[in-house]
């Protein structure tokens, strides 16, 4: 599946977000979901499919209560590596603000669900193209059955995330549970990190071939500073110059 809408939606220099990857599981889809705090805060719901994650945006959050549907936003899908990243979207950006994974963990379908991967993705997909998906979730917040059903309600793209009424079905607010499942911090907690950067390297190749590993970018607020530390050093150059 194509990621040209997410890669035109981004510049890669300034957004310390992934551009690819593929999965390693031979037998297993993966899932995450992700709170994201940008314009207004909301989960993104990610399902493993076709090489990529298949995107939902999800304003509440997902719910355990079979009671509750959640409204969830079909968007672009996602690359792979996508369902590591944690986070400041610097200022500036398509999404900027902060990024924590919620939750994580592998799914299968809920009916003729067998240990193939292929085949599992295989009836996936058919369920999503038909607009009405059921599946199992094997996460550390998200357990049992649920369904991602399509509806006219706001447009094309939503859909509404429902769970069903097992075992592991209860009243009780999940998303209460705010922390990570990486890093055991809150959006709160992230946010307020000191440098404001990103806590990743990336590595590049140089034009001679030969890697080198390059801090990621500052974000606005720290870039903004930088700038005018360097202005200030190059006034008091100038009027040193004109003195003489």
């Amino acid at each position: 599946m194509s990621l040209s809408l997410y890669k035109k939606k981004r510049s890669f220099s300034d957004t310390p977000e992934p551009e690819g990857g593929r999965s390693t599981l031979k037998d297993k889809l993966v899932f995450v979901v992700q709170k994201h705090d940008a314009s207004r805060l909301h989960y993104d719901f990610r399902l493993e499919m076709e090489g990529v994650l298949k995107s939902w945006a999800i304003p509440k959050g997902p719910s355990l209560d079979p009671s509750v549907k959640r409204l969830a936003m079909m968007v672009e899908d996602h690359p792979f590596d996508y369902r590591n990243f944690e986070g400041i979207i610097p200022e500036g950006n398509y999404g900027a603000g902060t990024v924590i994974v919620w939750d994580e963990g592998t799914y299968e379908p809920l009916e003729d669900a067998s240990g193939n991967k292929k085949e599992n993705e295989k009836h996936l997909l058919k369920q999503l193209h038909a607009g009405s998906l059921k599946f199992v979730m094997h996460g550390k917040k998200l357990k049992g059955e649920f369904a991602l059903v399509k509806t006219s309600y706001q447009g094309e793209n939503s859909w509404l995330l429902i769970k069903h009424n097992d075992k592991y079905a209860t009243p009780a607010d999940v998303t209460e549970k705010d922390k990570s499942v990486i890093s055991k911090k809150t959006i709160t907690q992230v946010e307020k990190t000191s440098d404001k950067i990103w806590k990743s390297n990336r590595e590049q190749r140089t034009s001679t071939g030969k890697k080198q590993i390059t801090k990621t970018k500052e974000s606005g607020d720290t870039r903004l500073k930088t700038e005018k530390k360097s202005a200030k050093k190059k006034t008091k150059r100038h009027s040193h110059i004109a003195m003489k």
